[in-house]
């Protein structure tokens, strides 16, 4: 589904990004992991063509990124608070995005009150998103990235800053969204959620993938063991 060949990205001399050849499967559910500067976040960014490489390409679905926009209508994403619209309310944002996608305010509010149990009152109220916790705007923009019920969901650093009680509740979501089709990739510190949540593991070090793994019983602590030899 998503076609990764001979891709590189560099900032002068140094190369933050190298990927011969990867392949991204129909319905798999991918975990990346790696220390901070890894390159988690700039493989994501490209495979998005939020950047340009300064080599090689990704395809999705067999069609070039950087060449169409097909792909954009049914991949849902979500890296940063730099995806959401600070002046507006969670509502409006969300509203916003929706209407990209076809929907009116009638859909946007039974996907709201669908997954109800994902967000706190703040996110319903009259503030704007820049008011908001970090977390907060994490749970606005986790949101918006499923509204459009997408078949490709890639989320960087999806637990970060949520609570426990919503922790759960995106491990389940995530799980729930792969068993009906959708093609997931997640970047996360955490090991634990990260391995629960995945069927597949890709372990990016100086940019450069040292592990690719299906996930089993054992692939916690061997994660847990590599990193804590480094």
């Amino acid at each position: 589904m998503i076609q990764i060949n001979n891709l590189k990205k560099a900032y002068g001399k140094k190369v933050v990004l190298s990927i011969d050849d990867l392949t991204i499967n129909e319905r798999e559910l991918v975990g990346i992991v790696g220390n901070n500067g890894a390159g988690k976040t700039t493989m994501l960014s490209l495979i998005l063509d939020l950047i340009e490489p300064s080599r090689g390409s990704v395809k999705s679905k067999d069609q070039l990124v950087s060449k169409v926009d097909d792909w954009k209508n049914y991949t849902g994403s979500y890296l940063n608070e730099g995806f959401l619209i600070p002046f507006l309310t969670p509502q409006e944002f969300l509203e916003f995005i929706g209407k990209l996608h076809g929907l009116n305010s009638k859909d946007v509010k039974e996907f709201m009150n669908e997954n109800a149990a994902f967000y706190a009152e703040d996110i319903t109220s009259k503030k704007y998103i820049r008011e908001l916790s970090a977390g907060n705007k994490n749970k606005v923009g986790i949101l918006a990235s499923i509204l459009s019920a997408p078949e490709i969901l890639i989320l960087d650093e999806p637990f970060s800053n949520l609570d426990p009680s919503s922790q759960s509740w995106l491990k389940s979501k995530l799980k729930k969204l792969n068993n009906e089709g959708v093609t997931i990739l997640i970047s996360s510190h955490d090991l634990k959620h990260v391995t629960d949540v995945c069927n597949r593991i890709l372990l990016i070090e100086n940019g450069l993938i040292v592990k690719d793994k299906n996930t089993n019983a054992e692939t916690l602590e061997e994660l847990e063991n590599y990193f804590n030899v480094r």
